[in-house]
């Protein structure tokens, strides 16, 4: 590394001097931090091409004054305990890019819809987290002795740029579960892998629509996709959900000619309740007609505990008006950040190109890995054995709730790995949140995930990373919050959130 100092021999400053003002403003402002280890005077001396006796007395003063300190055989490190007046920059330590009268620093306002205030409830891992898998009953072993298979041996297409729309014999693979398992109508040749489906909303918004374009959003609805959408320029319409799912004549008469519709059809997020074929072929309808685009997000459709899963909205579609959204990340391991998307194919290459400009390729050597999986037979077995294991979980929070707080009402229990509980109307989920998440409790407020004014408050309560037993001790913590003065307190109305 090279050393924070800038030597000047036409300086009347001393040598010694220069080194020890160089390193001590360094550690001052923070380029230097604590325990980093410091060159050898030899090797300083060295590099800045001057004696070693200005470099030796400049660390003696370093070390006398408590900036330096030596540890016997390992060098000089950055001390651990700095001086007390180390917040006091000398006044030579000002940064070169200083100026007495700085300019603006302007930013684009794009991200400026994105700030919220503090979310505790995802601020850690435990009872009630969304989106946490059992990442403990993951098949590491298998996954481990495909992963040392393919790095023993790795083929040069593997370690060079891709395709931008991913690994082809993992495509395969994608294609052909998904016509499978969820009754999508797609070739290989549609699917393109992403960075999980956070990736893939984002690369649909900016192919899709243009700024200033109304697209219906599910209200309540998934804060990721109003974000990816709000920073592709789209203006959300949101759109109440029900029992049936998203509320398409309420669409029609907000926003008829809506140039699109994002929605959770198989496991609405975050009420969970499931989107009627009635429903399911209005909207295909109205999309045939006003030339919309639907995004289905199918996010966790694997997990349905009363019946078989659900087959996709894309496999209904006749017109290649959807795009079909998935993820890795909820049935295998959230770091995994694998996803995909469906695309019609005519607009492969314009989606092709959008994620070459984003990031080139994605990574090949984890899609190699999945599509040994998933041939291999991994993936559908780790699939059963969760949908056994998640069904219990199920059941353990729903007899959970109900002997210890039967004053809920619980939504959307019958797939995927949360539920939603709701509350007295008036509640103050979000203070009730708050207070769950500073013990241990990490339990969304059903309000976080309105645009406007919330309907009704409530707790989305995940399941799928905590054990059964884990699950009937914090439905008991979360009931003495609940009964608590203060904790289902009505609350005056707040003003709608800009989406």
């Amino acid at each position: 590394m090279l050393p924070p100092v800038a030597i000047d021999r036409k300086s009347p400053t001393p040598l010694y001097r220069q080194v020890y003002d160089g390193y001590r403003d360094a550690i001052v402002l923070r380029r230097l931090r604590a325990g980093e280890r410091v060159p050898s005077t030899r090797d300083l001396a060295r590099e800045l091409g001057i004696s070693r006796i200005p470099v030796l007395t400049a660390f003696e003063q370093l070390l006398a004054e408590g900036y330096f300190e030596a540890r016997v055989g390992a060098g000089t490190f950055v001390a651990r305990v700095l001086p007390e007046d180390f917040h006091e920059p000398s006044r030579k330590a000002a940064p070169p890019s200083a100026s007495p009268r700085p300019g603006p620093r302007r930013v684009a306002r794009a991200a400026d819809p994105l700030l919220r205030d503090p979310e505790p409830w995802l601020g850690g891992r435990g009872p009630f987290r969304l989106s946490q898998p059992a990442v403990d009953r993951f098949p590491v072993q298998a996954w481990s002795s495909l992963v040392s298979r393919h790095l023993r041996n790795p083929r040069a297409s593997l370690l060079h740029y891709g395709d931008p729309m991913g690994h082809a014999p993992f495509r395969e693979a994608v294609a052909s579960y998904l016509r499978t398992a969820r009754g999508v109508r797609c070739e290989a040749e549609q699917v393109m892998v992403v960075s999980g489906s956070q990736q893939a909303l984002e690369i649909a918004a900016r192919v899709l629509f243009e700024p200033g374009a109304p697209v219906w959003m599910e209200e309540p609805g998934y804060v990721g996709a109003k974000d990816a959408l709000t920073m592709a320029g789209a203006r959300l319409v949101p759109v109440p959900v029900d029992g049936s799912g998203l509320d398409v004549t309420a669409g029609l008469a907000r926003e008829a000619g809506a140039r699109g519709a994002y929605v959770t059809p198989s496991h609405q997020y975050p009420l969970g309740v499931t989107m009627t074929a009635a429903r399911r072929l209005q909207l295909l309808d109205w999309a045939h007609r006003s030339g919309g685009w639907i995004i289905e997000d199918d996010y966790d459709s694997e997990y349905r505990y009363e019946h078989l899963p659900i087959a996709s909205l894309q496999g209904l579609d006749r017109d290649a008006r959807v795009i079909y959204v998935g993820t890795f990340s909820k049935v295998l391991f959230p770091a995994l950040r694998v996803g995909y998307v469906v695309v019609p194919a005519d607009l492969v290459p314009r989606f092709a190109a959008v994620r070459e400009a984003m990031d080139v390729c994605p990574p090949s050597l984890f899609q190699a890995v999945l599509a040994d999986f998933i041939a291999e037979g991994h993936f559908g077995r780790h699939l059963r054995r969760m949908r056994v294991l998640y069904a219990e979980r199920r059941a353990a929070l729903v007899d959970a709730l109900a002997q210890e707080l039967p004053q809920l009402e619980v939504v959307g229990d019958a797939a995927g790995m949360h539920l939603a509980a709701a509350l007295p109307p008036g509640t103050r989920d979000r203070d009730l949140a708050v207070r769950a998440a500073a013990q241990g409790l990490w339990t969304m407020p059903l309000s976080a995930c309105y645009s406007g004014q919330p309907r009704r408050a409530g707790l989305v309560l995940g399941y799928g990373g905590v054990t059964e037993r884990e699950i009937r001790d914090a439905v008991k913590r979360l009931r003495t919050l609940v009964i608590e003065p203060g904790g289902a307190a009505p609350h005056p109305p707040t003003p709608p959130r800009s989406s």
